[in-house]
């Protein structure tokens, strides 16, 4: 019995010594260190442990509500180095499937390539145009619907997205300013690193991409709505506003001034 007593108090003495540092140290002791972190911005969130990851229930909306409820959120990306990039999404388009005629799932046609798109809310949808870019979805509530992220506000890894914005572009040129990383669908998954290889994970779940929640989420007064980039020619569904972004937030790919103006007017938005 002594002895038992003597290994059982040995064992609390282990469990209450207040030398060994916290895990979240011991796992950021092989985290390259971040220079450029906007501790100071408020846009900034704190490490992704004292956070709360959106799960699966915040995907689990109709395309339109969700495409709304990214703009404010943080896309977060642990790259294989373990740095940590971090965006603010400012900009969505929604895809509805079914009769959407510029979905790729429009009519219902599910194949191959857009197969993430009937996957469970929260499953990343990641294509490839002009057989260079990527682009990357999240599916939605909606049989074949999915919403598009198109622009982002660097908040975290600004020197990484440039590296690996650089390491993407053709021909050597001056350093991309900030509001240029991610302006853009394609240009955000060259700043984060995103590809093929994403398709079909779940943004709930997996460890190298997920979202947290923004601090700092827009009003509906804040958001612009107005019609899509680059579809072409699909008749009415051309026309439709379904693409989302903040006003007056310079990391917007496209603005619409005329829809603006027009918000304005009805007292929805402030004149600028």
């Amino acid at each position: 019995m002594p002895r038992k007593r003597k290994l059982l108090a040995q064992l609390s003495a282990l469990q209450s010594n207040t030398s060994l540092p916290p895990f979240d140290a011991l796992e950021n002791l092989s985290a390259t260190p971040d220079r450029d972190s906007p501790k100071d911005s408020k846009y900034f969130v704190a490490e992704k442990r004292n956070s709360s990851q959106l799960e699966a229930d915040f995907f689990n909306q109709p395309c339109i509500s969700l495409a709304k409820s990214f703009l404010g959120q943080i896309l977060v990306r642990k790259l294989p180095d373990g740095r940590e990039l971090w965006g603010r999404i400012v900009e969505t388009e929604a895809y509805l499937g079914g009769e959407d005629e510029a979905s790729h799932s429009k009519g219902g046609k599910q194949t191959q390539r857009n197969a993430a798109m009937f996957m469970k809310p929260g499953t990343l949808y990641v294509y490839q145009i002009y057989g260079i870019y990527f682009c990357v979805n999240v599916s939605s509530q909606g049989e074949g619907a999915a919403v598009l992220l198109r622009s982002l506000e660097p908040l975290r890894g600004l020197e990484a997205m440039r590296e690996l914005r650089s390491a993407a572009r053709k021909a050597a040129s001056t350093p991309l300013k900030d509001w240029q990383l991610c302006n853009g669908p394609s240009k955000l998954c060259q700043a984060f690193g995103i590809d093929k290889a994403f398709d079909q994970r779940d943004l709930s779940h997996d460890a190298a991409i997920w979202m947290v929640p923004g601090p700092d989420l827009p009003g509906e007064h804040e958001v612009v709505a107005t019609t899509r980039i680059g579809i072409g020619n699909r008749g009415e569904w051309a026309q439709k506003p379904l693409r989302f972004y903040l006003r007056g937030n310079k990391f917007v790919s496209v603005v619409d001034k005329k829809v603006e103006r027009e918000m304005a007017a009805m007292g929805h938005l402030s004149c600028s």
